[in-house]
Parts: C-alpha cells; structure tokens; sequence
C-alpha cells in the first residue's frame, strides 16, 4: 500500500502559491481572507487557527472576525455585508456549523459569490454542477482531486463509489468526478446493499462522519481509498476507513495527514483567485 501524503502534496502546492501571492503583492495587492466564527465550537476554533497560520505562512492578510454564540442572525449577516462592500478582503468565510436557530443557507448565500471562497453560494456550486471550472471550486473536494492528480492516478473510465451525499463533500465530489469522466455511484445510509456497492469502486472516496465505517470486507482489493473523515475519539484522531483497509488497498490516505491539509490549501488557492 502506498501513502496519499496530503501533508506533502499540500506543502509542494503551498511553495507554487506562496508565488502567487509575492507577485501580487508586486503590484500592489495582498490576497486577504476574512474568516467569521460564531460561538465556541472547539473543533471550528482549531480549523480557523490552521487556516490563519497557513494564510500567514504564504504571506496572505488574514483577518479573524469571533461572534458570541448569543450574537444574531442580523449581527452575522451584517458583518458579511461589511465585508462584501471592503475592496481589501478578497475571501470570506463563515465557519459552519453556526450555533443552533441560525439559518446557515440565508448566511452562505449572503457572501458576494466573487469572495464565495468555500464555494457554497448557489451560484458557485451551479457552474460546477454545469461542467464549469473556471470559478471558485469546493476545497475538500477538488483537495482529492489534487491529490489524485499529484499520485497519477487517473480516474477517468474508473468506477468511482463515493460513501456520503453532504453539500460539502460527497455532492460536488460527483461533479468534479463525472467532470472527469468517471463512472460514478453515491451510496449514503439509506443505499440497500451498500457493501456490495463499495466493493464495485476502484476508487471509494468516504465522507461520512463516523469512525471506521468502512471496513475491510467492504473494500476491493487494489482499490484507491479516500478516507475524508476525521473522527475524535478520547483526544485521538480517527477515519471514517478502518486502519486494517491498508492492508488491501493500493493507495490509501492517512487520517490526520491525508485530506486536511488540502482543504486548507484549496482555501487559499481559492482566496488568491478571487485577489487576481
């Protein structure tokens, strides 16, 4: 079994983005994020200092706007606006989930599609869902893609299963796949049979949410796996792919170290975008 070294394919794309932004800054301009948290969700205070230390580590503006868990939907929607009308930040950020009784849709949609850097504007995910790459692209998904690419592995005429049907994921996965000419399957907690599906994929891309789902009997040998989960269980870090899988799959990603560090890096290629 080989490695998906996300953490190296991550710091190789970082090296040709860190470019990117020195010759913007030569003319004048200074790729800037501005990443909104509401409450105190421990995990979303972790993925927002990641994102800051990686934007600083490139030489980006990163600016870090925190909201009470009692602040309301107004308050956060008028903080976006602010932010869509301020020509020094290029990307924005609403960091989900947001505290119970907000209407997460009504806050993503009220992000300038041209500063939608997480790609969930309707309009964003529509060009994809179209065929069209040319705008923002969602950062976990096209994170695998990259990651896909960097290792060769081809996946067009491939039988790709994707265990998962989130906005986030396992939806616009299905495009940028099929974009690709894959044959793909979404299988999900209501597919019948869903270990005879995953066995079908050559590739199994898994984004569930629970540790270990896929186990070893439900996986080809030989076949490329995906795990996008991260699961904490007693302070250790768990995929939603069994461990043992390594022992039968020909490429696999590690969990912490495989998909994570994409999905920043996406971010960041995404926020540079939107400066140019």
């Amino acid at each position: 079994m080989k490695k998906i070294d996300g953490k190296l394919v991550a710091e190789h794309l970082q090296k040709e983005l860190k470019e990117k932004v020195e010759a913007l800054q030569k003319e004048g301009k200074n790729p800037t994020l501005a990443v909104i948290l509401v409450g105190d969700d421990p995990a979303s205070k972790v993925y927002v200092g990641g994102k800051d230390r990686v934007a600083k580590k490139l030489g980006m503006g990163s600016l870090r706007y925190e909201l009470p868990t009692t602040a309301t939907q107004e308050e956060v929607l008028d903080l976006v606006e602010k932010l869509n009308q301020d020509p020094e930040v290029h990307g924005i950020l609403v960091q989900l989930p947001l505290p119970k009784g907000m209407n997460e849709s009504e806050v993503l949609e009220a992000i300038s599609k041209e500063k939608d850097v997480d790609c969930f504007h309707p309009y964003n995910l529509g060009k994809l869902f179209q065929g069209d790459e040319t705008g923002f692209l969602p950062c976990t998904p096209n994170g695998v893609i990259k990651l896909l690419e960097y290792y060769d592995i081809d996946v067009q005429g491939k039988d790709v299963v994707i265990v998962g049907r989130s906005n986030i994921v396992g939806k616009p996965l299905f495009s940028l796949m099929l974009n690709r000419s894959a044959t793909v399957s979404v299988v999900h907690s209501k597919t019948r049979d869903l270990a005879e599906k995953t066995r079908q994929a050559d590739i199994l891309c898994v984004a569930v949410g629970r540790a270990g789902f896929i186990t070893k009997d439900m996986v080809k040998p030989g076949a490329v796996v995906v795990d996008v989960g991260i699961n904490s269980i007693d302070g250790k870090l768990y995929g939603d792919v069994a461990r043992d899988v390594e022992e039968i799959a020909s490429y696999m990603t590690p969990v912490p170290g495989g998909v994570g560090p994409m999905t920043i890096t996406m971010l960041m290629d995404n926020t540079i975008k939107a400066c140019r």
